[in-house]
């Protein structure tokens, strides 16, 4: 068997923390090729998981056989890093690089650095993907002082996470409106709440049946981050007076059956996403196979997914959009959306234009039946091309080329270590 040493944050409230999940349960389809070992490692000021279930009781009997393992000084044959790749290092013979990848149009010269230590990328979309394969700096070689063309040398995939449905928790949510649109995003300048915000109101400034539901946060689901982020959204409000529609504000960690209960509560009638970019958009597909009608901005990773690949009478497979597309510019991330090492200076990304999400919301509500329909339709094909059990082989199977040349790899890797004698 191989020993896999999966280091991630695996026990956190992110979406990192999900990814991180979602490997080590494609792992466990495969016991009887695969021996985990884990490293839980934090992720930002993101709250740890608290629900004792089964498979956190799981984590922690690993956790428990792990130290054991290192405390006896045991090896690995195989890392797999659920994280950025400035985090990445050499830890086995074999490592493997997980990311969900940048929501710009380029990754930073440091994560190419980076990927140079890994045997293979996995990422979660197209878009991550093609972005690391398709980023290219002019570079000098400092021995020869040519100039190279420096990127990734890495071998990149991409697998999308699985359907993972649950049962809908009833939730008595405290809103006097019938008419609902809901986003799920923490307050940050990628996700682009402000706009939204604006445009809501904007439209239906004079509607009191209609309102916004924010699920979200400024940085942590604690009580001093509610009072925080309720001050930034009534600051944002402010500027608008008065008006009829209404705002609220959903904060705090909901798990996944209440998550589903939000998806499908009959007074939200779409989930509407005004993001700059996004690695996947977890949101978003959750919503898509939950079957609420979906507003987004035309690119980066959602598009995997809100696309149906529909077959011609040719043979040849043709992308039909499932959901209502907000239009955009690419241009250059603002000055305070830059991220020292992992969203570079001149990288871009999409800019919603306000008409376009003003059409939406307004078309949504006027028309929302015809919607639904539509939404129903990419609920199946989500559910038939999604599956859990195919995402898991997927994942698997970029692994297993690895486990025929363990010995080599193990040979390389060992040679690459000096032993002070």
């Amino acid at each position: 068997m191989i020993k896999v040493y999966l280091k991630g944050p695996f026990l956190t409230q992110s979406g990192y923390g999900h990814h991180a999940r979602t490997v080590f349960r494609a792992l466990q389809t495969r016991k009887d090729l695969f021996d985990v070992y884990l490293q839980p490692i934090p992720w930002g000021a993101t709250s740890w998981l608290w629900e004792d279930n089964e498979e956190r009781r799981e984590y922690d009997k690993i956790l428990n056989k792990t130290i054991q393992f290192l405390n006896a000084q045991g090896a690995f044959d195989m890392s797999i890093q659920v994280t950025i790749p400035n985090e990445w290092e050499r830890l086995a013979p074999v490592n493997i690089g997980v990311t969900a990848g940048i929501e710009t149009d380029r990754v930073s010269p440091e994560w190419i650095e980076k990927s140079i230590l890994m045997d293979k990328i996995i990422t979660i979309s197209e878009h991550s993907k093609e972005t690391f394969v398709n980023t290219v700096y002019n570079a000098v070689n400092n021995q020869t002082n040519e100039e190279i063309k420096f990127k990734c040398e890495t071998p990149v995939e991409y697998v999308s996470y699985p359907v993972l449905k649950h049962k809908p928790s009833d939730l008595n949510l405290d809103i006097t409106t019938k008419f609902n649109f809901l986003t799920v995003a923490q307050i940050s300048p990628r996700k682009n709440i402000e706009q939204l915000i604006k445009c809501f109101v904007e439209s239906f400034k004079d509607n009191e049946e209609v309102g916004l539901i924010i699920k979200g946060n400024s940085s942590k689901n604690s009580l001093i981050d509610r009072l925080n982020t309720l001050n930034r959204v009534k600051s944002l409000l402010h500027k608008y007076g008065d008006r009829k529609c209404k705002i609220y504000l959903l904060h705090g960690y909901l798990n996944d059956n209440e998550m589903a209960g939000l998806y499908t509560h009959p007074d939200i009638h779409a989930l509407v996403s005004t993001s700059h970019g996004e690695g996947y958009g977890l949101p978003l597909f959750e919503a898509a196979y939950y079957g609420l009608p979906v507003i987004a901005t035309d690119w980066s990773g959602p598009v995997d997914f809100l696309y149906k690949s529909v077959k011609q009478k040719n043979g040849n497979l043709k992308k039909k959009h499932m959901f209502s597309r907000i239009s955009y510019q690419l241009k250059e991330i603002q000055q305070d959306a830059i991220w020292d090492k992992i969203l570079v200076k001149d990288s871009k990304w999409a800019f919603p234009e306000e008409g376009s999400i003003k059409m939406n919301l307004e078309e949504m509500y006027k028309d929302h039946g015809r919607f639904k329909k539509r939404s129903k339709e990419l609920q199946k094909w989500v559910c038939a091309n999604f599956k859990e059990e195919d995402k898991y082989s997927e994942f698997v199977k970029h692994l297993e080329p690895y486990s025929t040349n363990l010995d080599q790899d193990i040979d390389d890797f060992f040679s690459e270590v000096k032993v002070d004698q």
